[in-house]
């Protein structure tokens, strides 16, 4: 089956009160999206990318790519929630014959080795997204009250979420609703069962500036 990446790029950097958003930002001599796009072209050369950003980081991108080799890619128009923006980029995809992962692109630490599990299982199974235990102890709080929660059954779910294109594309006909914080809900909302695959702890979301540093460190030691 063709594998395809949605890198999801439509954020304009508000968290990060800089000017440019946070997938543009140079960490270790490369743009963010940059070490996220080659994460999957390193395991999967010939891969296919569509990349949706906000369409007035048009020029911002453009001016990123001229000084990079990175074929095979369309854009698609970021939307007002990040739902609309994975409809759009789903919808730049005409192929059946179709593994989609769904990806963040400020995500750039992600392995090669949850990359190439995560779209062997959506071919079998339909779906893969995975998942991290939590080590913390967590409480859930109630107003005033609170009480501790198993930490074995809580996992961290991160991207990329892979999908067989025309599940992942029915489940996105739906109207928007604020509890599709991800893919795998928009998903599972149609009767749908997830299917978890382990994640990899380096896989961090860049959301606030103290994880530019956490990013700086792991992507210092990927190999060139």
């Amino acid at each position: 089956m063709k594998k395809i990446a949605l890198i999801v790029a439509g954020g304009t950097g508000k968290r990060l009160s800089t000017d440019l958003p946070k997938q543009f930002i140079e960490i270790c001599g490369k743009p963010v999206i940059i070490h996220t796009l080659e994460a999957f072209l390193n395991p999967l050369p010939d891969i296919e990318f569509v990349i949706v950003i906000n369409p007035k980081m048009r020029d911002s991108w453009d001016a990123i790519l001229s000084g990079y080799h990175i074929k095979n890619w369309i854009l698609a128009e970021g939307g007002p929630e990040r739902f609309h923006s994975v409809r759009n980029g789903l919808a730049k995809i005409s192929d059946d014959d179709t593994v989609v992962a769904i990806h963040d692109a400020v995500r750039p630490c992600v392995s090669a080795v949850v990359i190439l599990q995560a779209f062997k299982d959506a071919e079998y199974y339909g779906n893969a997204v995975p998942a991290l235990n939590i080590t913390d102890s967590v409480r859930i709080k109630d107003g005033p009250l609170n009480e501790p929660v198993d930490r074995k059954r809580l996992f961290k779910i991160q991207t990329p979420q892979c999908f067989r294109i025309r599940l992942i594309k029915k489940a996105y006909l739906q109207n928007y609703d604020e509890r599709f914080t991800d893919d795998a809900i928009v998903l599972e909302s149609t009767g749908e069962t997830i299917h978890l695959i382990e994640g990899n702890a380096e896989n961090i979301k860049i959301t606030y500036p103290s994880d530019l540093l956490v990013a700086e460190a792991f992507l210092s030691k990927r190999p060139v």
